[in-house]
């Protein structure tokens, strides 16, 4: 009966996890560009819960990245501290895991 199912194993594979990772970083890399982008033309903004949002989804060194390159958000205690923050948190969640 569940002999075509996908196995959890399967698709938590380290292969897609980084392709996962870098997608996701990829995109935060972009929103930060998108963001700043906006913010020149006085257009609609994305909220910053959404950029907070990708960085805990994984895409912290995308979105410092972009940070830093579009030099967007940089005068923002929130960003210049949380960012990172939330990235140090979740490397270390991820070695935690990894000797537990």
């Amino acid at each position: 009966m569940f002999e075509n199912a996908i196995k959890l194993s399967e698709i938590l594979s380290l292969k897609n996890i980084i392709i996962y990772l870098i997608i996701i970083n990829i995109i935060g890399f972009y929103i930060m560009w998108l963001d700043k982008r906006k913010a020149k033309w006085g257009k609609w903004r994305i909220p910053e819960n959404t950029l907070f949002l990708i960085t805990v989804l994984g895409g912290g060194i995308g979105t410092i990245a972009g940070m830093y390159t579009f030099r967007h958000k940089t005068k923002k205690l929130k960003f210049t501290i949380g960012l990172p923050t939330i990235l140090i948190l979740e490397i270390i969640l991820v070695i935690y895991l990894k000797f537990i």
